[in-house]
């Protein structure tokens, strides 16, 4: 060892202390609760938002940038909806359940008419929408609410919920892959966690 080496203070590693990977899912148990949560405490905007992040299976740079004109065109709710992902550039449908189509009602009232089209304004700068790092803090709060560890969980557990709940109950990766806007399925494979063994046992299901 060099001697200027010798007092050189070691640096801490960025992730020391963190979980660090994918991000888990939502199971339904902790969905329903959040919204419990959300709903008895009258966080109208927040409700809204978890609801569609569940729906919508976006990225939190895509949810972010929702508008009203996405979900209400002409102050009528949507069924389906599509938008075009910033990473890819490729236009990505979802659906928009009676749950969220309920509370998105709610909050538009609450929301107004503004000059914006955001569909979550932010609070702070006029004109733009919610950011993703404050979109990330909200993620946190729901997590806490239902006493689950916020380092587990983060805005992609929220866009993959619904898709490991479609894949586990119907292993079909081509509809998975579709439903995150993937260009290969490869991504969905890695994205979804897929190991072998998942493979086999979706294989030893199928009596031919």
């Amino acid at each position: 060892m060099r001697q200027p080496d010798m007092f050189r203070v070691p640096k801490k590693p960025w992730n020391a202390g963190r979980i660090i990977g994918p991000k888990a899912p939502l199971k339904p148990k902790h969905i329903w609760a959040i919204r419990q949560q959300l709903k008895t405490s009258g966080r109208r905007r927040d409700l809204a938002m978890f609801n569609c992040a569940i729906d919508a299976k976006l990225r939190a740079c895509d949810l972010v940038r929702l508008t009203v004109s996405d979900v209400a065109p002409g102050g009528v709710l949507r069924a389906r909806s599509t938008v075009i992902q910033q990473k890819t550039g490729r236009p990505v449908p979802f659906e928009i359940t009676e749950p969220t189509r309920e509370a998105l009602g709610v909050w538009l009232a609450v929301r107004g008419r503004r000059a914006d089209d955001w569909l979550f304004p932010s609070r702070s700068r006029c004109g733009d929408h919610i950011s993703t790092r404050q979109y990330a803090r909200l993620v946190d709060r729901w997590v806490k609410l239902v006493d689950l560890e916020p380092g587990a969980y983060g805005t992609h557990s929220l866009r993959r919920t619904k898709v490991a709940l479609v894949y586990k109950k119907t292993g079909n990766l081509r509809a998975c892959q579709l439903l995150l806007g993937h260009r290969k399925l490869e991504s969905t494979v890695r994205y979804l966690g897929i190991e072998v063994d998942d493979a086999l046992e979706l294989s030893e299901q199928l009596e031919i």
